[in-house]
């Protein structure tokens, strides 16, 4: 993965709004990239990839046995598509 794929993602989630029908559609579209979906909140204390208005990206490893946080670009197979929501 490189840092222009990743870009692309965000900007097409920008357009669609992060959703699991969105999901469903970068799954189709980018085949080789494993999508996960959640809320920020889940991630923990970790810091995002990139931060855009409504979710944040994660990177995750997935070579290895189990898939992992990364925040190297090279390494990741994966992105984590965390939902960020306004606390009221």
């Amino acid at each position: 993965m490189d840092a222009d794929t990743v870009k692309a993602i965000a900007t097409e989630l920008e357009g669609m709004g992060l959703s699991e029908q969105s999901l469903g559609v970068l799954r189709s579209t980018h085949s080789g990239i494993h999508f996960t979906y959640c809320i920020d909140d889940d991630v923990g204390a970790r810091e995002p990839y990139s931060s855009h208005a409504g979710f944040n990206i994660y990177l995750v490893d997935g070579r290895g046995h189990c898939m992992e946080f990364t925040s190297d670009i090279t390494h990741a197979t994966g992105l984590v598509l965390a939902e960020v929501i306004a606390d009221d």
